[in-house]
């Protein structure tokens, strides 16, 4: 996925700053310690810790850019050195505020101090040795990634951006076959990494409190642990139906081009056959899938190539948008700052992501842009991500952060939603947009490839994780882990046999990066909910997947509402302002779904849907495993 959220208090996150306390340590030392009472008042102590966390946010940020936008042994370590300094200042703080514990506080104390404690997604040990280590580890794994390339024939090489390419192009089996094998060349190298890896970090979620770091991760949702896992479960049978039509629709078109021998219609799909290097989203199939050929036939792609738009034309695009909703411009440093394109002479991250430096007063974005409609709607989301951070940037630095993960990633990804065929016309990146059902269940088909197809992959990347932390899957089985979750949700299959010998779980980018995924999955389901509330706002009449908020500032102070609010309060309070509910909720999605899903029930009527999965077995020849 190219949606990444760089405020402050995620940027924290996403550069995987460490933390941890010594408590534990200290306990173990002194069976019957004496505490000190505090020397200052827990309000006084929230005030200095704000205050230094956002002196230290500025060099872990800028260690964090240079890192990710030029990639050198120089930039790895002084990105590890930032993180250390993070690491050991977050250690000290965290175990000064275990001394208010038991004491009453007022509610926006007690938050502080809770965020404080979850301020980091990946904590570290209290030795200082191991800090390192883990620092170190940290840096290295995603360094592979971002360097990650697949050379054909010992010197034809191709990046992780181009071989993406290749994939959302090609339908040559055996060439998609060959990128999909060669990329998952960079991640077996990180397997004994990340071994270790789980390890320190498990000690270090445990020092804070937590059983393990998955533990820790879900108890960032202000609910139990064990309750957001059975919220993500409810959530995910809410749109299972939809997905299932969607697959056995694609599989049964897949099977028309490539033949059941390769595509069995009883079986899952091979994951190189989706147009995406991790069969996350579909989009690319779309001509193979297009329902009504020709019916709301619009190009962008021409478009933006006629015109000849640089990166920087299609980001005004996207800021144009924003502006029409009320909010201000980008600010100059925002184009001066920017990475707009891949640099020639040196390896950068181009993963898309959007930065909030200096608590929000420095945006920025890093992209290698295309002229593509895929790459003008990734512009769109990450903006998302910059207004996030500038309207809570006059929050405290704790508070800096979206109501809970899954918003930061729901605001560009709602915007989306209003690229409405109208919309594109009206901006003239289309002709005159056609009005028929026939268009509407094209254009809904294009977005199902892309905004369902993903949910069950955004839900099983962390469930592998946390199974991972918690050890339910040990290192001898990673990779199978990894496919069993795979074809249980997503029903794809690897393409060749597969062993403990790869790590494919490394070859995306959140794996060896530490991002959280679940984000992504509560974003797709908040996005159609927050719609549907803004367009209601906006006075939108008719099908919801024909609303477009272009132009409505009652829409966009709404929405700036709930943006700068940052995470000062718990996420149900502020959904319940905004939309008059306490719960996430997926009904939107099958509301706005609902010709797609009459149309592919009228598909499918005749063929045998599902896949048949089951726990597997290693393979004895080999030690492979399919």
């Amino acid at each position: 996925m190219k949606f990444l959220a760089r405020s402050f208090a995620s940027l924290l996150l996403l550069s995987l700053a460490t933390a941890c306390s010594q408590q534990a340590a200290d306990e173990a030392a002194a069976p019957e310690p004496v505490v000190e009472p505090p020397a200052e008042s827990a309000a006084a102590f929230v005030a200095r810790i704000n205050e230094e966390l956002a002196e230290l946010g500025r060099e872990l940020g800028a260690a964090g850019w240079v890192r990710a936008t030029y990639i050198t042994a120089d930039t790895a370590l002084l990105q590890s050195r930032a993180r250390e300094r993070y690491a050991a200042w977050h250690s000290n703080a965290v175990k000064q505020a275990l001394r208010y514990d038991g004491q009453e506080l007022s509610p926006e104390t007690r938050r502080a101090l809770d965020l404080l404690k979850l301020g980091t997604s990946l904590p570290s040990p209290s030795d200082p040795e191991k800090r390192r280590e883990l620092t170190q580890i940290a840096t290295e794994m995603k360094g592979l990634y971002g360097a990650g390339e697949y050379c054909r024939n010992g010197n034809d090489c191709l990046s992780g951006p181009d071989l993406e390419a290749l994939m959302q192009t090609s339908r040559d089996y055996d060439e998609l076959l060959d990128a999909w094998q060669g990329w998952r060349r960079i991640s077996p190298p990180m397997r004994d990494m990340y071994e270790r890896y789980v390890e320190l970090a498990n000690e270090g979620a445990r020092e804070l409190g937590y059983g393990d770091l998955g533990e820790m991760w879900r108890a960032n949702y202000d609910m139990s642990p064990d309750a957001f896992q059975a919220e993500t479960t409810r959530l995910w049978e809410q749109v299972k139906p939809l997905y299932d039509e969607l697959h056995c629709h694609v599989r049964a078109k897949l099977g028309d081009v490539y033949g059941a021998d390769k595509v069995p219609q009883d079986q899952p799909i091979p994951a190189h056959l989706l147009g995406n290097m991790w069969a996350q989203t579909w989009d690319f199939l779309y001509d193979l899938m297009e329902p009504y050929p020709g019916a709301a036939d619009f190009d962008v792609d021409a478009t933006l190539q006629k015109k000849d738009y640089s990166p920087q034309e299609m980001t005004r695009s996207a800021e144009n948008f924003y502006v029409s909703l009320g909010m201000h411009r980008l600010p100059d440093t925002f184009w001066e700052r920017s990475m707009f394109t891949k640099p020639a002479d040196r390896d950068v991250v181009c993963h898309a992501s959007a930065w909030g430096l200096d608590g929000g007063n420095d945006l920025r974005i890093k992209m290698c842009i295309k002229q593509t409609y895929d790459e003008l709607k990734v512009i769109y989301h990450e903006l998302g991500h910059n207004y996030y951070q500038s309207a809570y940037k006059d929050q405290t630095p704790l508070f800096r952060g979206s109501a809970h993960p899954g918003f930061h990633e729901a605001i560009g990804d709602t915007v989306t939603l209003s690229m409405t065929p109208d919309y594109l016309a009206e901006v003239g990146l289309i002709k005159a947009a056609e009005n028929s059902r026939e268009a509407d269940i094209n254009r809904q088909m294009q977005m199902a490839l892309r905004g369902i197809a993903v949910l069950p992959w955004a839900k099983l990347v962390d469930e592998w994780r946390w199974k991972v932390f918690s050890g339910e899957v040990t290192p001898d089985n990673y990779n199978q882990a990894w496919w069993e979750l795979r074809e249980k949700y997503q029903g794809v299959t690897p393409p060749v046999d597969r062993s403990e010998a790869d790590f494919d779980p490394g070859a995306k980018y959140h794996i060896p990066a530490n991002v959280s995924y679940t984000r992504y999955f509560l974003a797709r389901i908040l996005q159609f909910q927050l719609q549907r509330s803004l367009c209601e706002v906006a006075g939108h009449e008719g099908e919801l997947q024909a609303c477009s908020l272009y132009g409505s500032k009652e829409a966009g102070a709404r929405l700036w509402g709930l943006l700068e609010k940052g995470e000062s309060r718990p996420w149900q309070d502020t959904l319940e302002e905004f939309a008059g509910t306490r719960e996430m909720d997926a009904t939107a999605i099958i509301d706005y779904f609902a010709p797609l899903m009459e149309y592919l029930k009228e598909q499918n009527a005749d063929r045998a849907c599902g896949w048949y999965w089951c726990r597997r077995s290693p393979r004895q020849a080999g030690e492979g495993f399919m």
